[in-house]
This record gives C-alpha cells, structure tokens and sequence, in this order.
C-alpha cells in the first residue's frame, strides 16, 4: 500500500477536511475522511488575521502553532478510525489555512500565506509533511492553485475528449483539460479544445463563500 494523507481547511472554517487516500494503483483510492471541527475561538482568531490589525505578527506565530496543533490531532484521529499506524503513511499533504491572498496586486508583487506550521504538525505526528503549495505556483505568475489541476489532469484527462472542471469551494476555481494533455500552466487565459495541448487552471471568484456570510447575517448560523 501506498498511503497518504490530504489535509485542508478552507474558507468556510467550518472544519478541517482529513483524507487517508492509497496511491497504489492509478486511481486513487479513498480509505477514510473525516470532518475535525474547529472551535469558535480558533475561527474568530482567524478571521481577525484575515484583515489588517495590530500586533498581526505575533497573533500570526501563535496561530500557526495552534493550527498545527489541531492538524495534528486531525491526523491522529484519522489513524485511529482507520485502524492504519503512522509509520505506514508515507507523507501528509497540509495545505493549511490561508489568512491573505492577493494574486492580482497592481504593482505586479502578488502574494498568498497560509499558516499551520508544517514543522509542528511533522514533530507531532511523525509523519514527512509537505505544505506551502502556492507560492512557487505565484512566482511563476499563477494564482497560486497548482496542485488541484495536475490532480485533475492525472485522474481525468482524456485522449479523446476536452474536459472542463469546476470546483466550488469558498472560492471557486476551473481546470481546463484539452485533449492529450502533455503539460500544466497557470498562465493561459483563453482555451481551444482542438488545438490547446496545456492543462492550464485559475480561480473565478466567490463560490460558497457568499452563501455562507448570507445564511450567517441573515439567520445567524453556519
């Protein structure tokens, strides 16, 4: 077996998303997800570091070990349910919770950060942790969202017909698969399915983070 783990929490903060996944074959095969949630004292910290405050850095280091902390126990919990030890999983994917994203910034210095120390959650799980995804992709003038459509491509890339696909999140975003794909770009803005050979990919904007602030403003719940 080939087992990894995928941890994400997204814009939502409603909780962290934890996936035992095998790699064996060429599908991947899901073992085991679960929901870890997140207490209202940890959302409430995170959205206060989404906006400009005070004494930002200092709320941001402690924040960033307390996410690993509960990323960790995400991990831990999903081991137990799954009945797989820690020493079986040959790395976690943690994307980590993103508290700025600017990809279109008009002096060209665009930037994403995400916080949940990869490190800690390495220590406490004693799993090999790999994180900080965007920023390379931002550097070479993406928006910061590589790893979704190289998944797309792998599991739906086709020889004979050109795919599009949506994934609506807080904030949603589109993966344009031509046919025969043979590399990946966030760079392209237009898209031929005939001639295109490039998987490129890039956000569209709001998704399900408009409902959610509606449904909260309005009925005062999640």
């Amino acid at each position: 077996m080939s087992y990894y783990i995928g941890l994400m929490s997204g814009t939502s903060l409603d909780a962290i998303d934890a996936a035992l996944v095998d790699f064996s074959d060429d599908i991947p095969r899901l073992i085991k997800a679960i929901d870890f949630p997140l207490s209202a004292e940890i959302r409430a910290a995170i959205y206060t570091l989404c906006t400009p405050g005070d004494n930002e850095i200092e709320q941001l280091g402690q924040l960033d070990i307390q996410l690993a902390t509960i990323f960790a126990k995400a991990v831990n919990q999903l081991l137990t349910e799954s009945g797989i030890s820690a020493s079986q999983v040959q790395a976690i994917g943690s994307h980590g919770q993103t508290i700025r994203h600017r990809p279109d910034q008009k002096n060209g210095e665009n930037f994403t950060l995400q916080i949940g120390d990869p490190n800690t959650l390495a220590e406490l799980t004693g799993i090999t942790t790999v994180a900080d995804f965007r920023r390379r992709d931002m550097a070479a003038g993406g928006q910061g969202a590589p790893l979704v459509p190289a998944f797309h491509a792998a599991v739906f890339g086709s020889t004979s017909h050109a795919r599009v696909i949506l994934n609506i999140g807080g904030m949603a975003n589109v993966t344009l698969l031509p046919i025969h794909s043979t590399s990946f770009s966030t760079l392209s803005s237009t898209f031929s399915p005939t001639t295109d050979t490039t998987t490129s990919g890039f956000d569209t904007g709001p998704g399900n983070v408009l409902m959610d602030a509606w449904v909260q403003r309005h009925q005062q719940q999640a």
